[in-house]
Protein backbone atom coordinates (compact mmCIF):
# COMPACT_ATOMS: atom_id res chain seq x y z
CA UNK A 1 0.00 0.00 0.00
CA UNK A 2 1.19 3.60 -0.84
CA UNK A 3 1.57 6.21 2.01
CA UNK A 4 -0.52 9.15 1.61
CA UNK A 5 0.94 12.01 0.47
CA UNK A 6 1.71 15.63 2.19
CA UNK A 7 1.70 13.41 6.23
CA UNK A 8 -2.26 13.45 5.58
CA UNK A 9 -4.28 10.75 7.86
CA UNK A 10 -4.94 7.68 6.21
CA UNK A 11 -9.03 7.28 6.39
CA UNK A 12 -8.56 3.26 5.96
CA UNK A 13 -6.14 3.24 8.92
CA UNK A 14 -7.85 6.11 11.35
CA UNK A 15 -10.85 4.39 12.72
CA UNK A 16 -8.65 0.59 13.24
CA UNK A 17 -6.02 2.88 14.83
CA UNK A 18 -9.05 4.23 17.22
CA UNK A 19 -9.77 0.77 17.98
CA UNK A 20 -7.00 -0.63 18.53
CA UNK A 21 -5.82 2.31 20.88
CA UNK A 22 -8.55 0.87 23.18
CA UNK A 23 -7.53 -2.56 22.66
CA UNK A 24 -4.01 -1.33 24.53
CA UNK A 25 -6.08 1.21 26.79
CA UNK A 26 -8.44 -1.56 28.57
CA UNK A 27 -7.31 -5.25 27.48
CA UNK A 28 -10.25 -7.82 27.12
CA UNK A 29 -12.84 -4.63 25.83
CA UNK A 30 -16.21 -5.95 24.25
CA UNK A 31 -16.68 -4.58 20.97
CA UNK A 32 -19.47 -2.74 21.61
CA UNK A 33 -17.49 -0.96 24.56
CA UNK A 34 -14.52 -0.52 22.51
CA UNK A 35 -16.26 1.25 19.70
CA UNK A 36 -18.20 3.26 22.43
CA UNK A 37 -14.93 4.40 23.34
CA UNK A 38 -13.42 4.95 20.21
CA UNK A 39 -16.75 7.38 19.01
CA UNK A 40 -17.76 4.24 16.64
CA UNK A 41 -20.75 3.70 15.36
CA UNK A 42 -21.71 -0.15 15.66
CA UNK A 43 -21.59 -0.71 11.96
CA UNK A 44 -18.40 1.15 11.07
CA UNK A 45 -16.91 -1.30 14.61
CA UNK A 46 -18.10 -4.37 12.65
CA UNK A 47 -16.63 -3.44 9.34
CA UNK A 48 -13.54 -2.26 10.90
CA UNK A 49 -13.06 -5.42 13.08
CA UNK A 50 -13.61 -7.62 10.24
CA UNK A 51 -10.76 -5.60 8.54
CA UNK A 52 -8.79 -6.49 11.42
CA UNK A 53 -9.39 -10.15 11.81
CA UNK A 54 -8.43 -10.35 8.11
CA UNK A 55 -5.18 -9.41 8.82
CA UNK A 56 -4.73 -10.99 11.57
CA UNK A 57 -4.91 -8.24 13.95
CA UNK A 58 -8.00 -8.81 15.94
CA UNK A 59 -9.84 -11.89 17.18
CA UNK A 60 -13.35 -11.74 18.84
CA UNK A 61 -13.88 -13.89 21.94
CA UNK A 62 -17.63 -14.20 22.76
CA UNK A 63 -17.94 -12.46 26.13
CA UNK A 64 -19.37 -13.82 29.34
CA UNK A 65 -23.46 -13.24 29.24
CA UNK A 66 -24.18 -11.46 31.81
CA UNK A 67 -27.80 -10.01 31.48
CA UNK A 68 -30.40 -9.63 28.66
CA UNK A 69 -29.56 -8.55 25.26
CA UNK A 70 -27.80 -9.44 22.10
CA UNK A 71 -24.50 -10.89 22.85
CA UNK A 72 -21.25 -9.65 22.18
CA UNK A 73 -17.64 -10.15 21.51
CA UNK A 74 -14.06 -8.97 23.61
CA UNK A 75 -11.49 -8.14 21.43
CA UNK A 76 -8.26 -9.75 21.63
CA UNK A 77 -5.05 -9.86 19.64
CA UNK A 78 -5.16 -11.91 16.98
CA UNK A 79 -2.99 -15.73 18.45
CA UNK A 80 -0.89 -14.89 14.45
CA UNK A 81 -0.63 -11.01 15.40
CA UNK A 82 1.93 -8.70 15.70
CA UNK A 83 4.34 -8.95 18.14
CA UNK A 84 7.17 -6.81 19.88
CA UNK A 85 9.86 -7.60 22.13
CA UNK A 86 10.91 -5.62 25.12
CA UNK A 87 14.03 -5.73 27.26
CA UNK A 88 14.53 -4.12 30.30
CA UNK A 89 18.41 -3.58 31.28
CA UNK A 90 18.84 -3.23 35.36
CA UNK A 91 21.54 -2.56 37.46
CA UNK A 92 22.30 -6.17 38.88
CA UNK A 93 19.70 -8.07 36.45
CA UNK A 94 17.98 -8.26 33.16
CA UNK A 95 14.58 -9.19 31.67
CA UNK A 96 12.99 -10.00 27.97
CA UNK A 97 9.59 -10.26 27.50
CA UNK A 98 7.42 -10.85 24.02
CA UNK A 99 4.41 -8.40 24.00
CA UNK A 100 1.36 -8.75 21.86
CA UNK A 101 -0.94 -5.47 20.78
CA UNK A 102 -2.67 -5.69 23.98
CA UNK A 103 0.52 -4.52 25.78
CA UNK A 104 0.72 -7.03 28.37
CA UNK A 105 4.48 -8.38 28.66
CA UNK A 106 4.75 -12.10 28.70
CA UNK A 107 8.19 -12.76 30.36
CA UNK A 108 10.79 -15.12 28.01
CA UNK A 109 13.77 -14.40 30.36
CA UNK A 110 15.53 -13.24 33.17
CA UNK A 111 18.64 -13.12 34.76
CA UNK A 112 21.38 -11.60 36.34
CA UNK A 113 24.33 -10.22 34.51
CA UNK A 114 26.50 -9.57 37.49
CA UNK A 115 29.35 -7.82 35.14
CA UNK A 116 30.95 -4.96 34.28
CA UNK A 117 31.22 -5.97 30.49
CA UNK A 118 28.68 -4.75 28.52
CA UNK A 119 29.80 -6.88 25.40
CA UNK A 120 29.07 -10.17 27.11
CA UNK A 121 25.42 -9.01 28.64
CA UNK A 122 25.17 -7.73 24.55
CA UNK A 123 25.80 -11.50 23.18
CA UNK A 124 23.02 -13.00 25.74
CA UNK A 125 20.43 -10.54 24.47
CA UNK A 126 21.20 -11.32 20.91
CA UNK A 127 20.69 -15.17 21.37
CA UNK A 128 17.93 -14.57 23.15
CA UNK A 129 16.75 -12.24 20.21
CA UNK A 130 17.75 -14.98 17.73
CA UNK A 131 15.59 -17.55 19.26
CA UNK A 132 12.83 -15.33 19.48
CA UNK A 133 12.83 -14.61 16.05
CA UNK A 134 13.20 -18.33 14.65
CA UNK A 135 9.96 -19.19 16.63
CA UNK A 136 7.62 -16.23 15.37
CA UNK A 137 9.40 -15.18 12.38
CA UNK A 138 8.30 -12.05 10.88
CA UNK A 139 5.30 -11.77 13.33
CA UNK A 140 8.03 -9.59 15.03
CA UNK A 141 8.30 -6.05 14.45
CA UNK A 142 10.42 -4.34 16.72
CA UNK A 143 12.60 -4.26 20.14
CA UNK A 144 12.60 -1.40 22.74
CA UNK A 145 15.08 -1.63 24.91
CA UNK A 146 14.91 -0.18 28.48
CA UNK A 147 18.27 0.65 30.27
CA UNK A 148 19.07 2.38 33.03
CA UNK A 149 21.60 4.87 31.45
CA UNK A 150 21.70 7.90 29.73
CA UNK A 151 20.17 7.79 25.87
CA UNK A 152 21.14 10.46 23.43
CA UNK A 153 19.66 10.42 19.91
CA UNK A 154 18.33 6.82 20.48
CA UNK A 155 22.35 5.90 21.59
CA UNK A 156 22.97 4.61 24.96
CA UNK A 157 26.09 7.17 25.84
CA UNK A 158 26.83 6.08 29.14
CA UNK A 159 25.75 3.85 32.09
CA UNK A 160 27.66 5.95 34.77
CA UNK A 161 27.01 3.40 37.62
CA UNK A 162 28.12 0.50 36.13
CA UNK A 163 31.65 2.14 34.74
CA UNK A 164 30.00 1.46 30.64
CA UNK A 165 30.57 4.57 28.04
CA UNK A 166 28.77 3.91 25.19
CA UNK A 167 27.83 1.13 23.80
CA UNK A 168 25.96 0.11 20.52
CA UNK A 169 22.85 -1.97 21.00
CA UNK A 170 22.91 -2.38 17.62
CA UNK A 171 24.64 -5.24 18.09
CA UNK A 172 21.78 -7.25 20.09
CA UNK A 173 19.83 -7.58 16.65
CA UNK A 174 22.01 -9.42 14.31
CA UNK A 175 21.37 -8.72 11.38
CA UNK A 176 17.60 -8.50 12.28
CA UNK A 177 15.79 -5.73 9.21
CA UNK A 178 13.55 -4.50 12.45
CA UNK A 179 13.54 -1.27 14.13
CA UNK A 180 15.38 -1.05 17.42
CA UNK A 181 14.10 1.57 20.29
CA UNK A 182 16.68 2.53 23.03
CA UNK A 183 15.02 4.64 25.97
CA UNK A 184 16.18 5.31 29.46
CA UNK A 185 14.63 2.97 32.14
CA UNK A 186 12.74 5.88 34.64
CA UNK A 187 11.98 7.69 31.28
CA UNK A 188 9.80 4.18 30.18
CA UNK A 189 8.54 3.84 33.45
CA UNK A 190 7.13 7.31 33.86
CA UNK A 191 5.54 6.74 30.25
CA UNK A 192 3.68 3.78 31.32
CA UNK A 193 2.70 5.27 34.60
CA UNK A 194 1.56 8.02 32.43
CA UNK A 195 -0.92 5.75 30.29
CA UNK A 196 -1.34 2.72 32.86
CA UNK A 197 -0.28 3.11 35.97
CA UNK A 198 -0.96 6.16 38.60
CA UNK A 199 -0.82 8.85 36.13
CA UNK A 200 -3.53 7.93 34.19
CA UNK A 201 -6.24 10.64 33.18
CA UNK A 202 -3.32 13.44 34.35
CA UNK A 203 -2.04 15.86 31.54
CA UNK A 204 1.31 16.45 33.02
CA UNK A 205 2.77 13.71 35.19
CA UNK A 206 6.40 14.00 36.66
CA UNK A 207 7.79 10.25 37.45
CA UNK A 208 10.57 9.77 39.56
CA UNK A 209 12.06 7.00 40.64
CA UNK A 210 14.92 6.17 43.12
CA UNK A 211 17.32 2.70 42.66
CA UNK A 212 20.92 3.41 41.67
CA UNK A 213 20.62 7.04 42.09
CA UNK A 214 17.03 8.31 40.82
CA UNK A 215 15.86 8.90 37.42
CA UNK A 216 12.58 10.40 36.03
CA UNK A 217 11.03 12.08 33.03
CA UNK A 218 8.09 14.56 32.62
CA UNK A 219 5.43 13.25 30.45
CA UNK A 220 3.13 15.74 28.81
CA UNK A 221 -0.04 14.25 27.06
CA UNK A 222 1.11 11.09 27.12
CA UNK A 223 4.33 11.77 25.62
CA UNK A 224 7.87 12.18 27.12
CA UNK A 225 9.48 15.14 27.55
CA UNK A 226 12.78 14.11 26.57
CA UNK A 227 14.86 17.08 25.19
CA UNK A 228 16.61 18.02 21.91
CA UNK A 229 18.54 15.01 22.10
CA UNK A 230 16.41 13.01 24.05
CA UNK A 231 18.53 13.07 26.60
CA UNK A 232 16.18 15.06 28.84
CA UNK A 233 15.10 13.79 32.32
CA UNK A 234 18.61 13.10 33.84
CA UNK A 235 17.27 14.17 37.21
CA UNK A 236 20.03 12.61 39.22
CA UNK A 237 22.25 14.86 37.71
CA UNK A 238 21.25 18.22 39.05
CA UNK A 239 23.60 19.54 41.64
CA UNK A 240 20.80 19.38 44.60
CA UNK A 241 24.38 17.64 46.31
CA UNK A 242 27.55 18.70 48.14
CA UNK A 243 30.05 19.70 45.61
CA UNK A 244 32.43 18.25 47.00
CA UNK A 245 31.15 15.12 45.92
CA UNK A 246 32.36 13.84 42.43
CA UNK A 247 29.92 11.74 40.98
CA UNK A 248 30.69 8.35 38.68
CA UNK A 249 29.21 10.74 35.71
CA UNK A 250 31.44 12.86 36.18
CA UNK A 251 30.00 16.16 37.27
CA UNK A 252 29.90 17.28 40.82
CA UNK A 253 27.15 17.84 43.47
CA UNK A 254 25.01 15.29 41.47
CA UNK A 255 21.26 14.44 43.47
CA UNK A 256 22.21 11.42 42.79
CA UNK A 257 24.69 11.09 45.53
CA UNK A 258 22.39 12.18 48.00
CA UNK A 259 19.14 9.78 47.81
CA UNK A 260 20.22 6.45 47.69
CA UNK A 261 21.87 3.07 49.15
CA UNK A 262 25.50 5.03 48.61
CA UNK A 263 24.01 8.32 50.30
CA UNK A 264 22.85 6.03 53.35
CA UNK A 265 25.72 4.45 53.53
CA UNK A 266 28.23 7.20 54.06
CA UNK A 267 25.40 8.99 56.67
CA UNK A 268 26.15 6.07 58.94
CA UNK A 269 29.74 5.64 58.11
CA UNK A 270 30.46 2.44 56.28
CA UNK A 271 31.99 2.34 52.58
CA UNK A 272 29.60 2.05 49.74
CA UNK A 273 28.31 -0.84 48.94
CA UNK A 274 28.13 -3.53 46.24
CA UNK A 275 24.58 -3.50 45.39
CA UNK A 276 23.42 -0.40 46.15
CA UNK A 277 19.73 -1.05 45.79
CA UNK A 278 19.50 -3.88 48.42
CA UNK A 279 21.40 -2.36 50.36
CA UNK A 280 19.08 0.64 50.86
CA UNK A 281 16.42 -1.95 51.55
CA UNK A 282 18.36 -3.50 54.37
CA UNK A 283 18.45 -0.17 56.16
CA UNK A 284 15.11 1.43 55.32
CA UNK A 285 14.05 -2.11 57.12
CA UNK A 286 15.92 -1.98 59.90
CA UNK A 287 15.03 2.40 60.06
CA UNK A 288 10.97 0.91 59.96
CA UNK A 289 11.48 -1.26 63.00
CA UNK A 290 13.72 1.06 65.27
CA UNK A 291 12.96 4.10 67.70
CA UNK A 292 15.42 7.13 67.38
CA UNK A 293 18.90 4.55 66.41
CA UNK A 294 21.38 5.65 63.88
CA UNK A 295 19.52 3.65 60.81
CA UNK A 296 16.25 6.17 61.07
CA UNK A 297 18.26 9.55 61.17
CA UNK A 298 20.51 8.32 58.23
CA UNK A 299 16.83 7.70 56.26
CA UNK A 300 15.87 11.03 57.66
CA UNK A 301 18.32 12.63 56.14
CA UNK A 302 18.02 11.15 52.60
CA UNK A 303 14.26 11.90 53.17
CA UNK A 304 14.82 15.34 53.31
CA UNK A 305 17.38 15.63 50.56
CA UNK A 306 14.85 13.86 48.19
CA UNK A 307 11.75 16.07 48.91
CA UNK A 308 13.59 18.88 48.97
CA UNK A 309 14.61 18.31 45.10
CA UNK A 310 11.24 16.96 44.13
CA UNK A 311 9.65 19.96 45.73
CA UNK A 312 12.12 22.16 43.25
CA UNK A 313 11.04 20.29 39.92
CA UNK A 314 7.25 21.00 41.05
CA UNK A 315 8.46 24.32 41.24
CA UNK A 316 9.54 24.12 37.64
CA UNK A 317 7.38 21.87 35.57
CA UNK A 318 3.95 22.46 37.62
CA UNK A 319 2.56 18.97 36.82
CA UNK A 320 -0.85 17.55 38.17
CA UNK A 321 0.63 15.01 40.15
CA UNK A 322 3.74 13.35 40.94
CA UNK A 323 4.51 9.74 40.68
CA UNK A 324 7.29 8.24 43.77
CA UNK A 325 8.56 4.76 41.71
CA UNK A 326 10.81 2.11 43.46
CA UNK A 327 12.85 3.25 46.47
CA UNK A 328 11.76 6.59 46.58
CA UNK A 329 7.56 5.70 48.00
CA UNK A 330 9.11 3.77 50.26
CA UNK A 331 12.19 6.06 51.75
CA UNK A 332 8.58 8.47 52.37
CA UNK A 333 6.88 5.69 54.13
CA UNK A 334 9.41 5.25 56.37
CA UNK A 335 10.40 9.00 57.11
CA UNK A 336 6.98 10.84 56.67
CA UNK A 337 6.42 13.29 58.60
CA UNK A 338 10.33 14.55 57.69
CA UNK A 339 9.77 13.77 54.02
CA UNK A 340 6.32 15.83 54.18
CA UNK A 341 7.34 18.65 55.49
CA UNK A 342 11.05 19.38 53.24
CA UNK A 343 8.02 18.71 50.38
CA UNK A 344 6.33 21.24 51.86
CA UNK A 345 9.28 23.43 52.67
CA UNK A 346 10.17 23.76 49.45
CA UNK A 347 7.05 24.45 47.43
CA UNK A 348 6.49 28.14 46.02
CA UNK A 349 4.20 29.74 48.31
CA UNK A 350 1.42 29.81 46.38
CA UNK A 351 1.65 26.13 45.43
CA UNK A 352 1.33 25.23 49.38
CA UNK A 353 -2.48 25.91 49.45
CA UNK A 354 -3.24 22.84 47.01
CA UNK A 355 0.35 20.88 46.83
CA UNK A 356 0.68 18.80 43.70
CA UNK A 357 0.27 15.17 45.30
CA UNK A 358 2.88 12.46 45.63
CA UNK A 359 1.29 9.20 44.90
CA UNK A 360 3.19 5.95 45.01
CA UNK A 361 3.57 4.58 41.06
CA UNK A 362 1.12 1.48 40.28
CA UNK A 363 3.71 -0.66 38.10
CA UNK A 364 6.09 -1.13 40.29
CA UNK A 365 9.21 -3.04 38.57
CA UNK A 366 6.97 -3.53 35.96
CA UNK A 367 7.20 -0.05 34.70
CA UNK A 368 10.07 0.02 32.97
CA UNK A 369 9.17 -3.43 30.76
CA UNK A 370 5.52 -1.83 30.23
CA UNK A 371 6.94 1.45 29.10
CA UNK A 372 9.23 -0.36 26.75
CA UNK A 373 6.96 -2.38 25.15
CA UNK A 374 4.58 0.70 24.90
CA UNK A 375 6.55 2.86 22.95
CA UNK A 376 7.58 -0.18 20.34
CA UNK A 377 3.61 -0.88 19.89
CA UNK A 378 3.29 3.03 19.02
CA UNK A 379 5.77 2.11 16.02
CA UNK A 380 3.46 -0.74 15.19
CA UNK A 381 0.20 0.26 15.74
CA UNK A 382 0.87 3.65 13.68
CA UNK A 383 -0.55 4.28 9.90
CA UNK A 384 3.04 3.05 8.47
CA UNK A 385 2.79 0.11 10.84
CA UNK A 386 -0.48 -1.16 9.82
CA UNK A 387 0.38 -0.67 5.92
CA UNK A 388 3.44 -2.83 6.47
CA UNK A 389 1.55 -5.35 8.76
CA UNK A 390 -1.14 -5.43 5.72
CA UNK A 391 2.22 -6.04 3.15
CA UNK A 392 3.26 -8.96 5.58
CA UNK A 393 0.13 -10.74 5.71
CA UNK A 394 -0.50 -10.18 1.53
CA UNK A 395 2.70 -11.87 1.02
Amino acid sequence: MRAPRNGTRDARWRGALELLSELRRAPGLTRVEAARRAGLSSGSATEITTRLRAIDLVSEVPAPITGRGRPTTTLQPHPRGPLVVAVDVRHEDWRCAIVPLDGRPQMVIARPHGSSDSSALMQDIAAVLARLRRRHGRRLRAVSVAVAGTVERGRLVQVATLGWGAVDLETILGGLDIPLLIGNDATLAGLAEARHGAGVGSRTVLHLTVEVGIGGVLVVDQAPVAGSSGAGGEYGHLPFGDLRLRCPCGARGCWDLEVDGRALARHLGEPPPADSRRYARLVLAGAAEEGDGQARRAVRTVAVALASGIAGLVNAHDPDVVTLGALAGEIRAVARPEFDAAYMAGLMGFRRRQPTPLVPAALGEEGALVGAAAAALDVVLSEQGLRDWAAVRAS
